[in-house]
């Protein structure tokens, strides 16, 4: 069996590139929840979702990308955090028009784990800061 450590890697890595729930679901409990105090989040509320979102988001952003800043494991609270930096630039249809705009956010998932799969997850974000560099506030 995997460790938490190194399911939560394979999870962060199948989201953030835009696997959608059908990549990631297989890290993950079958009603695992979601939590963002982040406005264009606010009614997301399955980590199922949230999966979904970022998969449209890499749609919008086709070259949307990661890089991992830490990655922590707390044992003894059964959940692991990463923090990383996502960046990208809004030149993909499907969503509000195409702005050319940029971003370079920070963020941080932390995910909680039962029975050796994430949970729930709760993501911090400063959402207007990367709305505002992305023309879309």
């Amino acid at each position: 069996m995997a460790s938490i450590t190194e399911t939560a890697q394979a999870f962060f890595d199948a989201c953030e590139t835009g696997k959608g729930w059908d990549g990631c679901q297989q890290y993950c409990t079958a009603d695992a929840s979601f939590v963002a105090q982040a406005e264009p989040l606010a009614d997301i509320k399955t980590l199922s979702a949230y999966c979904d979102w970022m998969k449209g988001l890499l749609v919008i952003m086709p070259d949307g990308r990661y890089e991992v800043k830490s990655f922590a494991t707390d044992a003894a609270r059964n959940n692991v955090s990463a923090y990383g930096v996502f960046k990208g630039t809004h030149t993909g249809a499907g969503g509000p028009p195409p702005t050319g705009k940029s971003t370079t956010t920070d963020y941080v998932y932390v995910m909680q784990f039962s029975g050796g799969k994430v949970s729930s997850m709760t993501k911090i974000w400063n959402a207007p800061y990367a709305m505002k560099e992305l023309g879309w506030a």
